[in-house]
């Protein structure tokens, strides 16, 4: 497979003539060694690596030498490993600052993001890399930020006029995932996502004080997949894996810390008190996802009891990816009230709500459009019109009372 140019690495290359450091965080292996090496070898700027067991020890034992014998500009991966060296990358910074003085890389958010915010707190930009998004795969340039406008629908239909459609497609996407090795084809799902977790769990999460036992948490992780599209519930994911509420409360932060897990906040803004406050949770990776709860196929998956579960996921997340390749949070939250009336996704812009649900189905009825009445009910806001992403292979409109609703292919995501 060629190679695949990531969206995030103009968004980089623009952070790091911004700032003194540029920091590309993320889950493991989804290429920000790659990505940062590209951009690190254009600007012939050296690099060494803190898997490096000797580096690791010399950065740890004198942070000062270190970063004397490796001058700005350099570039430092796995920088999780040495939390010293931030203290000594500020001073150094200090001393002479200007642009494009270090680029990091670092997969161990949780004791990652504090130091790092914390010692270079206006001096550093940070990357947040997922795995890859289907935009990337399929090597389409287009980058801009998932907004379903009428401008947005139109130019997108006018890039897929003769495009292949096909649901087949779109599952074989979701079962495997987004991470480079599985899209590269040199090793199977199944044996990437075993290696993954054994990885994970022994580099990431080992040495935590929070976790005890390691097949506990990889059970946890497990129930946590089983439940992704689904409200938060510690309760019932404690009792399941026989662990305190408060354990399954910081079990689940360090999988949103570490770019495993996505947590969709409920929109609050200007509405009643019957709206729930709970927020919703998403795995980042349907691949991964489908790997722990032993889905075998895509088949299988597409017309199991999860199908409307994981697509849900799947369009989550490929949202997500296109604001934070962009370099931005997404803004996108749900809403949910008492009488269980749910829209699946509002997208906020220019205080403008943009309303989406999402559908498994290549052929959506008015049925879909009936929550979409709700948004009457949002103050002070202005809402666009509502948009059904599914299966279908071409824009078209549904109507339920008097909301119309544009129905658009997932793929013009």
């Amino acid at each position: 497979m060629p190679f695949i140019t990531r969206h995030a690495e103009k968004t980089a290359r623009r952070i790091s003539e911004a700032f003194p450091a540029l920091l590309v965080t993320g889950a493991r292996q989804t290429g920000k060694t790659t990505l940062l090496k590209k951009i690190a070898e254009t600007k012939s700027v050296k690099s060494t690596t803190f898997d490096d067991i000797a580096e690791e020890q010399f950065a740890k034992s004198d942070p000062k030498l270190f970063l004397e014998l490796h001058a700005s500009p350099y570039m430092f991966d796995e920088v999780q490993y040495v939390p010293g060296l931030f203290r000594e990358l500020k001073i150094e910074i200090d001393k002479n600052r200007h642009n494009g003085m270090y680029y990091l890389t670092g997969s161990q958010q949780f004791s990652l993001m504090e130091k790092a915010t914390e010692s270079l707190s206006g001096r550093i930009g940070i990357i947040q890399l997922y795995p890859l998004s289907l935009r990337e795969i399929r090597a389409d340039d287009f980058s801009e930020n998932f907004i379903p406008s009428k401008a947005y629908i139109l130019e997108r239909s006018k890039a897929f006029a003769d495009y292949d459609f096909s649901v087949q497609k779109i599952w074989k996407r979701i079962y495997a995932g987004g991470y480079p090795e599985v899209q590269n084809g040199t090793v199977s799902p199944k044996d990437f996502y075993s290696s993954y977790l054994k990885t994970y769990i022994e580099r990431d999460i080992k040495n935590l004080s929070q976790v005890a036992d390691e097949m506990q948490f990889l059970q946890f992780i497990t129930v946590v997949a089983s439940r992704t599209g689904q409200l938060v519930n510690y309760g019932d994911m404690a009792r399941e894996c026989g662990i305190s509420e408060v354990t399954a409360k910081k079990w689940l932060s360090l999988l949103v810390t570490s770019g495993i897990v996505y947590l969709l906040k409920p929109y609050a803004s200007n509405v009643e008190k019957r709206v729930v406050k709970t927020p919703k949770l998403y795995f980042v990776d349907t691949g991964l996802a489908a790997y722990l709860t032993r889905w075998t196929s895509p088949e299988v998956m597409q017309s199991g009891a999860m199908a409307g579960a994981f697509f849900e996921t799947y369009v989550v997340g490929e949202i997500l990816k296109s604001f934070a390749n962009n370099g931005e949070d997404a803004p996108m939250y749900f809403y949910r009230d008492k009488d269980k009336i749910e829209i699946d996704l509002l997208i906020e812009q220019n205080n403008t709500l943009y309303p989406v649900e999402i559908k498994k189905t290549a052929t959506p009825t008015s049925d879909d459009a009936k929550n979409f009445f709700i948004t009457s009910r949002l103050k002070n806001v202005q809402v666009a019109p509502p948009v059904i992403i599914c299966s279908a292979n071409k824009v078209s409109l549904v109507k339920k009372g008097e909301v119309s609703a544009f129905v658009i292919p997932v793929e013009f995501i």
